[in-house]
């Protein structure tokens, strides 16, 4: 717990019973936690050494930037995460208006391999459009469509809700090519209302809302980065 007190300080906390790691108090000195790893608190409060990996998400809100400064003086998402315990930084892209899941770490080769294409990490998106998204609208964006980048084809498309004025739908894409489903809908003829990522490889926005950030716990830490061909020896997780 390097960053919370002294050492005989920390005995002490732990003696109380205020020491908690993955959710179990620790009743003994000495207890062995891998910080990257394991999630500890105390008093209820994350404790996160600067010098171990960090990973988090946010629900990021509509008309934030992506990124952790901007010259122009707009809102970033740098300013939600002032009480964060270390620095991290985003991963990927979301755009100005659109919402949703954003993943933010301090692990250089989980953000390269996140972000990057070839290792086809899935992104999930709820999307509202105008008008009624039918079948033939659904085979159509997964037959492709042709952007400048190439041909654009998600990996999934089906509508959750069909009305005559508004409908929503789930897209899941691999490339993530800058503002990729606007432009795809847009060929479309759709106009679209509200544009959320819900899900990036096997983590989910759940019920955190608009503004909201949490650490991810160990599981979720270790199946993304399986995912991603990562293993602990290539995430310098050993080295908190």
């Amino acid at each position: 717990m390097a960053g919370v007190d002294s050492r005989r300080r920390c005995d002490r906390l732990i003696a109380e019973g205020r020491v908690q790691v993955n959710g179990e108090p620790v009743v003994r000195a000495g207890f062995e936690v891998d910080p990257a790893a394991d999630d500890v608190r105390v008093d209820g409060r994350v404790i996160a050494p600067t010098s171990s990996v960090i990973d988090l998400i946010l629900n990021k809100p509509r008309g934030m930037l992506v990124t952790l400064r901007d010259p122009r003086g707009r809102p970033t998402v740098a300013s939600i995460l002032r009480e964060m315990p270390g620095r991290v930084f985003p991963v990927g892209r979301l755009d100005q208006d659109s919402e949703g899941l954003l993943l933010l770490t301090n692990d250089g080769d989980l953000a390269y391999r996140v972000a990057h294409p070839k290792f086809g990490l899935p992104k999930t998106y709820h999307v509202e459009v105008r008008g009624t998204f039918t079948e033939a609208n659904a085979e159509r964006l997964r037959a492709g469509v042709f952007l400048r980048e190439g041909l654009a084809r998600p990996r999934a498309v089906r509508a959750l809700r069909r009305g005559p004025y508004r409908s929503e739908v789930e897209i899941v894409l691999t490339e993530g090519w800058k503002r990729e489903i606007r432009r795809m809908l847009a060929r479309l003829g759709f106009q679209i209302d509200s544009l959320v990522r819900v899900g990036l490889g096997n983590l989910r926005l759940g019920g955190l809302q608009p503004g909201q950030w949490r650490l991810l716990n160990p599981s979720e830490r270790r199946e993304l980065r399986a995912t991603v061909g990562l293993t602990r020896r290539h995430t310098g997780e050993d080295s908190g």
